[in-house]
């Protein structure tokens, strides 16, 4: 099932076509990009997981793994995120020190996500708050509560 998930997301991130999902004569769910002409298959609609509002939370004191409570800004992110790309470019033209950390090539990271009950990408951490997703005017506010 995480494999057939991975897929999915993998062709929701390399093209915009549409998936389609059919079942076999024995009983198989099959997933494609072209429909099997001899079964009626349906449209599948897949959603990338990027937060595109900008929320806030604490961090919570029991979870020493996300971050020492510093002004360090520290992203959790994935490399096909615009929104990530946005946040990473505003930090590089501000001269914002910064650590990112991509959870689908951090298992450590990943874990750490986890634990936040993190739902999409980006998630920013300074001090003891964190920032779903990413504006400007969002990761200013994120700094003056801090």
């Amino acid at each position: 099932m995480k494999n057939l998930i991975f897929f999915l997301f993998l062709l929701a991130c390399s093209a915009s076509a549409e998936i389609y999902q059919w079942t076999d004569e024995n009983g198989r769910v099959h997933f494609g990009d072209n429909p099997n002409k001899n079964v009626a298959a349906k449209t599948v609609k897949v959603e990338i997981n990027t937060y595109t509002n900008v929320t806030y939370e604490n961090v919570r004191d029991d979870d020493k793994n996300i971050v020492p409570h510093s002004k360090k800004v520290i992203m959790y992110s994935t490399s096909w995120c615009d929104y990530c790309k946005s946040a990473r470019s505003y930090f590089i033209a501000n001269g914002i020190s910064f650590i990112d950390y991509d959870i689908e090539k951090d298992k450590s990271a990943r874990r750490v996500y986890d634990s936040m009950g993190a739902k999409g990408v980006p998630i920013i951490v300074v001090g003891k708050r964190r920032m779903n997703g990413f504006t400007v005017q969002g990761f200013k506010k994120l700094l003056s509560s801090s």
